[in-house]
């Protein structure tokens, strides 16, 4: 049993390996908070049929709210080793991304 961990910690930063290939717009949070926002508003409005409306309403103008407000985030595409690509926000980039990036994340 400790030889099987001892193997999956010394593998462990090998599963982390990728690269960076472009950039593109995050709004998940406006559209999150958005579809909180109307999940509230339409069940009060319409019950449980307006919360699931007031959620689908929500979730697409929030986004829009805080790309037209200018507080879209960065979201990174990521091609990891077995050829797949992963879009990421900053905060779920492995360290040795973070580190290799030159400029912050606003910009």
């Amino acid at each position: 049993m400790k030889k099987l961990l001892l193997s999956l910690v010394l593998l462990a930063p090998m599963a982390h390996a990728a690269e960076i290939i472009g950039t593109g717009p995050d709004n998940r949070v406006g559209e999150v908070f958005g579809s909180g926002v109307g999940v509230l508003l339409g069940g009060a409005a319409g019950g449980p049929i307006g919360a699931l409306a007031g959620a689908a309403i929500g979730y697409f103008t929030g986004g829009g709210v805080q790309q037209v407000t200018g507080q879209t985030g960065v979201a990174y595409q990521v091609k990891r080793d077995d050829g797949g690509v992963s879009t990421l926000r900053y905060n779920r980039l492995p360290e040795e991304l973070k580190n290799n990036l030159k400029t912050s994340p606003k910009n």
